[in-house]
């Protein structure tokens, strides 16, 4: 303990850093399990950074490399992201309905922080963009925990999920760039023909050389694990090509990821399970504890109005346009009850990690100041934490009781 006292006095080595970050991503499963999962994992990593973080006790800090695996964690989240998302979801009237509502969602919320501030463009533009946003891979385990993935609600939130995060990253890419929006557009598009070549590579490959697939398979454990490295070099690639193109990172783990989903249905080596052990075992609450470390938490006890104006405006700009296409908006898939369609209304209003990389940017860019980004993580890391608890409850008194059976 003499260590760590000492390294907070002149501040905290990485090492030091890393060590609470690790015992908080021990901790965090462990209580939310505790409380039947009530409290996402994510909300107490978040808190946990924003108190171990500079602006509370100053325990651990993002110098000396922490920031860097905090990069690789946001990665490898989208790039888990973009490897659950089924690209049918994104088809077919149910799809097309998706996209619509988003486009509503975010010319709404637009209209609603234009009306609320009289900050630039592209600062509404930010605040806009993340404000639609749904917290599709921090949903699934929710889904799954609850038993309803594989129901039509379930699929309806995976839908209108997939959408909630795709949407924003290509907005992100587009609208939030120093480039005029059609240059930005069209560096989009080159970045998406970039993305398919390096996609196309490896699929080709595999496909002329079937030796070099079975060689993959000899070499996926013990201490060589290839296909995991050769993912892991496919996510590297792919953020540094949407960096050179001055595009978000984001952008980059997203593509790879709904690559690696193209690369597995082939039936190419099946690599999920070894990352979801790197990403959820290490890097990703790395990210989420450094995330919570840039929550400046006065700031958000000094303006609690504007916290609970953009935990309001969330459910507003993102729930509400989704909550009236599904029952006034015919598309096939339906869901027939009132009370689904205010779940559903509730989970596609779940947003954080676009919130938290939105935010990134937006501050990077000057285009919000620390103490509002703060406040926006804030109400993302609440929205995680009310909306799906509040869907839950309305399930759960819906759902027929069951009667004991009789001696």
């Amino acid at each position: 303990m003499e260590l760590l006292a000492s390294a907070g006095a002149d501040g905290p080595t990485p090492i030091v850093s890393l060590f609470w970050i690790a015992l908080v991503a021990v901790i965090a499963p462990v209580v939310s399990r505790l409380l039947r999962g009530y409290l996402p994992d994510v909300v107490i990593l978040l808190v946990a950074g924003a108190v171990l973080g500079p602006y509370v006790l100053g325990w651990a800090d993002t110098g000396g490399g922490v920031d860097l695996v905090s990069e690789l964690g946001l990665g490898m989240l989208f790039l888990l992201a973009g490897y659950e998302l089924d690209p049918a979801l994104l088809r077919g009237k149910s799809g097309r309905t998706a996209w619509l509502v988003w486009l509503v969602c975010l010319v709404f919320a637009f209209g609603i922080v234009t009306l609320a501030t009289d900050r630039s463009t592209g600062t509404r533009i930010a605040v806009a963009i993340a404000l639609t946003s749904t917290a599709l891979g921090t949903l699934l385990p929710i889904l799954k925990q609850a038993g309803i993935a594989d129901s039509p609600l379930g699929r309806a939130v995976m839908t209108h999920g997939a959408v909630g995060e795709l949407g924003p990253i290509v907005a992100m890419s587009v609208l939030l760039s120093s480039r005029d929006s059609m240059s930005a557009l069209v560096t989009v598009l080159m970045f998406v023909i970039a993305a398919v070549l390096v996609g196309l590579i490896p699929v080709r490959m595999l496909d002329r050389m079937p030796d070099l697939g079975s060689a993959l398979g000899r070499l996926d454990g013990g201490t060589s694990q290839l296909p995991v490295r050769g993912v892991v070099l496919l996510l590297l690639v792919l953020m540094v090509i949407a960096e050179e193109f001055d595009l978000d990172v984001v952008l980059g783990a997203f593509a790879a990821g709904m690559i690696l989903r193209k690369l597995i249905a082939a039936g190419h080596p099946d690599v999920d399970a070894s990352l979801e052990a790197i990403g959820y075992g290490l890097l990703i609450p790395v990210f989420f504890v450094v995330s919570g470390m840039g929550i400046d938490v006065s700031a958000v006890a000094g303006n609690p109005a504007l916290w609970v104006w953009f935990v309001l405006t969330i459910a507003i700009a993102r729930g509400l346009p989704v909550w009236l296409s599904e029952r006034f908006v015919p598309h096939g898939l339906n869901l027939p009850t009132g009370r689904e369609r205010v779940q559903l209304a509730l989970y596609a209003a779940t947003g954080l990690p676009i919130i938290v990389a939105v935010t990134q940017v937006a501050t990077r860019t000057g285009l919000l100041s620390s103490e509002v980004a703060s406040i926006l993580v804030a109400a993302g890391a609440t929205t995680v934490l009310v909306f799906p608890l509040v869907a839950r409850l309305i399930g759960a008194r819906g759902a027929e009781p069951v009667t004991p059976a009789h001696e």
